[in-house]
């Protein structure tokens, strides 16, 4: 077990080499970036952002910014590469690139992000005056609240289900629960959060729940009982919006994987020897069939922590790593982009391996000893 278990840690290094080293070679030949958005909003109407520059040379080139856009200084060496640079001072443009690192070559530069990563450097956010882990930092209980939360309702009440659908195949309680399954699975969780807020948050209905962040103004204020009502009362919601579409997979799943095993023949020996079906499903069947369910448990965790929340984050204003990630994308916010990238690939692998451990406690037959990696 040791030796797997240090094979697959070593392995995390290569694959993280490489998931960083392709998503770099894309963002280099992806059209935009910070310097182009830089730019944009100095020839625009938005010339606030260049004091978001960082050192001292914000204030000049916020200063100097309206004059540097009339000057016309003909050098096309220095502008042509970025889209409406025309008429801006080449000394600025050339400032710019020094602010963002993009006068080094893109071998150094990717070099030295693997250099910071390594030490979990994340240096500090493009257009934010703080560093991206403490950016990641703020936004974190956001993420943990929901991906977590989400997970266990969904694994909670799937299991379960899928359980007594397969000791109750084909009778009417498996009939009514797939169909109302299936019809859940249909709606978009965006669209049923948006139906949520209007019959439960004051849309047009009932005011009962709150419509946006986790905790109330005064959360500090409450005695330590209040706090946990007040926290899962900002939940209720999101989650039930989230975890809609969640519980078919599993559900279906689960009763899958019992109906297999419950056909084999050491469940029929099992019954042959007087157990009862309480016995033969949770002494013999479940271990067997869990194993797929705990297979497809990283992706489900992740995706819930992750992806899964943006549409949610936005439609109840919480500001979670989702919204970040996505809005760091859409700003060019290359050091948010590739911390989040890194933060979560090794997240995913660490879960993955957990995860393969966990087979071993669930069913100890499995030996990865004696498995090639």
């Amino acid at each position: 077990m040791t030796a797997y278990i240090l094979r697959r840690l070593l392995l995390i290094i290569p694959t993280m080499f490489g998931v960083m080293l392709v998503s770099f070679t894309i963002i280099q030949f992806a059209p935009g970036g910070p310097v182009e958005r830089v730019i944009a909003q100095i020839t625009g109407t938005d010339v606030a952002a260049t004091a978001r520059i960082g050192g001292t040379q914000g204030g000049d080139f916020g200063t100097n910014a309206s004059t540097q856009s009339n000057q016309g200084t003909g050098d096309a060496g220095v502008t042509s590469k970025y889209r409406g640079a025309r008429g801006l001072d080449p000394e600025f443009i050339k400032s710019l690139e020094k602010q963002f690192g993009f006068d080094k070559p893109a071998h150094e530069r990717f070099g030295l992000m693997l250099w910071n990563y390594i030490r979990f450097d994340f240096g500090e956010s493009y257009f934010r005056d703080v560093s991206v882990i403490d950016l990641i930092k703020e936004k974190m209980p956001v993420s943990i609240s929901l991906g977590l939360w989400m997970t266990f309702l969904s694994y909670g009440v799937s299991i379960p289900l899928g359980i007594r659908k397969a000791v109750n195949d084909g009778n009417s309680f498996d009939v009514w629960t797939s169909g109302v399954v299936v019809v859940g699975y249909a709606i978009p969780g965006f669209l049923f959060a948006i139906l949520l807020i209007i019959l439960f948050a004051g849309g047009s209905y009932f005011d009962w729940f709150p419509l946006r962040g986790l905790t109330s103004e005064n959360f500090s204020e409450l005695p330590w009982y209040a706090k946990i009502a007040d926290y899962f009362w900002h939940l209720a919601l999101p989650l039930v919006s989230m975890a809609l579409s969640a519980f078919a997979t599993t559900t279906f799943l689960t009763k899958n994987s019992f109906l297999d095993e419950i056909k084999k023949q050491y469940v029929m020996t099992a019954r042959a020897k007087g157990l009862t079906q309480h016995q033969v499903l949770y002494g013999h069947v479940f271990r067997n069939a869990m194993l797929i369910i705990i297979a497809g448990f990283p992706g489900a965790f992740l995706a819930a922590f992750f992806a899964g929340s943006l549409l949610i984050e936005t439609i109840f204003s919480l500001d979670g790593l989702g919204l970040l990630s996505f809005e760091s994308i859409l700003n060019r916010d290359y050091p948010v982009v590739f911390a989040n990238l890194f933060i979560f690939s090794l997240l995913g692998l660490v879960v993955s391996l957990i995860s393969d451990l966990t087979y071993m406690w669930v069913d100890p037959r499995i030996d990865f000893e004696s498995r090639e990696v």
